[in-house]
């Protein structure tokens, strides 16, 4: 059963940072592409950035040259490192392997910018 655990979440003040995680669980996470996708209110969720498994990352316009994302196989984990954050990028944000592998979505984790 695939598992997947967002965390790392807060209140930051603008042009701050933050490291997201996502423990994973119940497939092969290093054979896979992974992604961070975020939710603004009742939006779609977006996908706004994603890692193969061997490493390559490949980002959304709107995060590019500010988000990280990076992965450790060994641990199951999926990072994002988000620096120069802006009000806009307030949102849920969930991980997910790319093509999903399940319908549900874990519980995210909130990021909010605010001062």
């Amino acid at each position: 059963q695939v598992q997947l655990v967002e965390s790392g979440g807060g209140l930051v003040q603008p042009g701050g940072t933050l490291t997201l995680s996502c423990a994973a669980s119940g497939f092969a996470f290093s054979t896979h592409t992974m992604g961070w996708y975020r939710q603004i209110g009742r939006d779609p969720r977006d996908l706004i950035a994603s890692i193969t498994g061997a490493g390559t990352p490949n980002y959304a316009r709107s995060v590019k040259g500010r988000f990280t994302i990076s992965r450790d196989n060994a641990k199951n984990t999926l990072y994002l490192q988000m620096n120069r954050l802006e009000p806009a990028d307030t949102a849920v944000y969930y991980c997910k392997p790319i093509p999903p592998l399940t319908h549900n979505w874990g519980q995210g984790t909130q990021v909010t910018v605010s001062s």
